[in-house]
């Protein structure tokens, strides 16, 4: 195991490293051990990253930072490629978060995955899973979808999409749009889905809250400080009824895990619990796994499923 301050820095390789979204006191310690030991430095905004390591005493060697971003990703990845090719070690650094997550750095690391590069992670702050963190929302299962589209046309079709969505989404928003954004939200998934609102995590000024939808969209309009920052919207499931018959993949995964070792009822009762997936649906699918027809009985259980 390497100390923090021993980085271990494998040649050739690239270092896909998290840095805060508002607390500096968020950068790890090997987070600034690997900044300061690699051979450059690829980030979104060469500004921002400098100030950044201005504050924590990092120096760079010269030309040790270069910019990459969304108009010159995919021409700066092969010259950086290159250079790993000969050794060099190189991190991907965004303004703020993990690189990658509505942030430059995919078309990077699918190139040095591509040309056999090592790619190690440096994990850290992440304003999605930071948000999801807080919101008292199931977390088990979410999918998170970036930022919301500029136009409300396109939002709605975006909400149109999760309507009937069993997972948790997350979505970025700008202070410029979240009230029309809250609108769109109301108008298309109605008042009483549950959302968490946050804004400026980590920072100062930092807040949320879970309230129906319609409620929140009230309550952000009640103080115009709750219209500045940057935001997450997480945004509650949709309920499963109990009559729908669809198995999804992993409960059908559970419970074939389950039947490999116990009876049929013993196993349906458990892959509920597990994954909150209907009764009836998994005892018929437990059924046609054993080959049986839905009316023989579980010779092997005396319980009803």
């Amino acid at each position: 195991m390497n100390l923090p301050g021993d980085p271990g820095l494998e040649p050739g390789a690239l270092y896909v490293v998290a840095t805060p979204i508002g607390n500096l006191g968020d950068l790890s310690p090997r987070a600034q051990a690997v900044l300061g030991a690699v051979s450059r430095i690829a980030a979104e905004d060469t500004r921002t990253t400098s100030a950044l390591l201005a504050h924590f005493g990092i120096r760079t060697p010269p030309g040790g930072l270069v910019a990459l971003h969304d108009h010159n990703e995919t021409r700066v990845a092969e010259g950086l490629i290159a250079e790993l090719a000969d050794g060099a070690t190189l991190a991907v650094v965004s303004d703020a978060g993990t690189p990658l997550i509505s942030d430059p750095g995919y078309a990077l690391v699918r190139a040095a995955r591509a040309a056999g590069r090592a790619v190690y992670t440096v994990p850290g702050p992440c304003a999605a899973i930071a948000a999801l963190s807080v919101s008292g929302l199931p977390t088990d299962r979410f999918v998170f979808a970036g930022f919301l589209p500029a136009k409300s046309g396109a939002r709605r079709a975006a909400f149109e999409r999760i309507k009937a969505e069993p997972r948790t989404a997350i979505y970025y928003e700008s202070t410029h749009r979240i009230e029309d954004s809250l609108d769109d939200l109301v108008a298309v998934l109605g008042a009483e889905r549950r959302v968490c609102l946050a804004r400026e995590l980590t920072k100062r000024f930092e807040q949320s809250i879970t309230l129906p939808a319609a409620e929140l969209r009230i309550w952000q309009r009640e103080d115009p400080n709750r219209g500045r920052g940057e935001f997450v919207l997480i945004v509650e499931g949709a309920p499963i009824a109990e009559t729908d018959d669809r198995i999804d993949i992993e409960a059908e995964r559970v419970l074939r895990l389950l039947l490999a070792e116990l009876p049929a009822s013993r196993a349906v009762r458990l892959a509920v619990e597990i994954t909150g997936a209907a009764k009836k649906p998994l005892y018929q699918l437990a059924l046609k796994i054993a080959g049986k027809g839905a009316g023989d009985s579980d010779r092997d259980d005396n319980e009803s499923a």
